[in-house]
Order: C-alpha cells, then sequence, then structure tokens
C-alpha cells in the first residue's frame, strides 16, 4: 500500500501595503514603519509600530493617551534661517516644522494638549560636526517644548552613539537599542547626504532598552 504524502506547506506571501515606508515585522509580528529624516507619521491603528534610527538627529514621540493617537517625527537642524517652511517634503528637516507639524496632526485626529504624553530621542555626538548638531537639536527641542508649556515623560539625549527607536503609539511603549560605534560612520554618513539633497533641492510612560 502507497501511503500518501501530505503536501508541503507552501510559505504566505509578504504582505503589501500602500505605503512604502510599511513592512511587516518578523521579530515584533505587527506593520512597522519607517520614519526617515525629514519625515513624520502620525497613526491612530493598534497594530503599528514607528522605526528610526537617529545619529544627531533628534525625533519627539507625542501621544494622547485618551485619543489612542499618536506619531513620531525625526528632524535634522533646529529651525530654518529664511522662515519660509514651504513643503513638508524639504522642511520637516526642521525642528521648528517637524514639531509644529506633528503636534497639528496629532491634534486633528482627536489629541488634546493638556493630555500630551512627549519623549525625546537622539542628539548624538557623531563625527566630524555631529556633536555641534546633536547639542543644538537638543536645545532647541527643549526651548521649544518649554516655551509650549508641554512636559516631558521621558528623554534619552546626548551620548556618543546612534539610536534605534520602535514607538507603539498605540500604547505608547517605546523600545530603544543604543547602536553599535560600528554604526556610527553609517549613520553619520546617511545623515550628511540627506542634508545634502534637500539643501539642493527646490523648497516649494517609559523607555526600555533592548
Amino acid at each position: 500500500m502507497t501511503r500518501s504524502s501530505t503536501p508541503a506547506r507552501q510559505p504566505a506571501p509578504p504582505r503589501v501595503y500602500d505605503d512604502a515606508r510599511m513592512h511587516h515585522d518578523p521579530e515584533f509580528k505587527t506593520k512597522a514603519v519607517k520614519i526617515l529624516p525629514g519625515d513624520h507619521y502620525v497613526t491612530r491603528a493598534e497594530d503599528e509600530m514607528l522605526v528610526t534610527v537617529l545619529g544627531s538627529c533628534v525625533s519627539a514621540c507625542i501621544r494622547d493617551p485618551a485619543a489612542q493617537v499618536g506619531g513620531l517625527n525625526h528632524f535634522l537642524l533646529p529651525e530654518g534661517g529664511d522662515g519660509e517652511w514651504g513643503v513638508a517634503s524639504s522642511n520637516l528637516r526642521y525642528g521648528n516644522f517637524a514639531m509644529e507639524r506633528l503636534l497639528n496632526d496629532i491634534l486633528k485626529c482627536g489629541g488634546r494638549r493638556s493630555r500630551l504624553e512627549i519623549k525625546l530621542f537622539g542628539g548624538a555626538s557623531l563625527l566630524e560636526n555631529g556633536a555641534a548638531v546633536g547639542a543644538r537639536n537638543i536645545h532647541f527641542v527643549e526651548e521649544y517644548l518649554r516655551a509650549e508649556g508641554l512636559p516631558v515623560f521621558g528623554r534619552s539625549l546626548g551620548g556618543h552613539a546612534p539610536r534605534r527607536i520602535h514607538f507603539f503609539p498605540f500604547t505608547g511603549k517605546v523600545l530603544m537599542k543604543m547602536l553599535r560605534n560600528a554604526d556610527e560612520r553609517r549613520v553619520a554618513e546617511e545623515e550628511k547626504a540627506f542634508k545634502q539633497q534637500v539643501s539642493t533641492a527646490q523648497v516649494a510612560g517609559s523607555v526600555e532598552l533592548f
């Protein structure tokens, strides 16, 4: 008698998302949204994790726990010198625009300023002029929030190592990993390349280590 063999299970096809920033993260078993320099993202989805890598740049993770809406930005420089913010694709690199845009988008989704939980990350002293840029970014974001009367619930700023941030806006949980020294040059070069790219373009609550 011939024993029938069980057909091999075929692997599930990869998930396809409309947004190129999105992919399925097999480690966390959730949808991951990669936030690049000069970018921001706001969501009310329960199954989204926002991910970014920071050198001298700074990110703010902001959430309203009652409205269950939150988001993250990633800016490279404190403020635009000419005051002309223009389109987001070029000017979210500046902290003044990035913070206003993130806060306003959260408020448009039902958030309230009095309920916001804010956590800050980045501003490391990396290669070349990263020390000066990181310190300026830290000074800017802390002074900005102080002037706006918005308290900071958690922070990991400064130092000499890049950081990878995983932010879950629905719960407010943040996971942070300090990257190895070998990653410093790569992160610094990526930030430098983005600064050059946008400069030549036409301008139209706790933290866990893992």
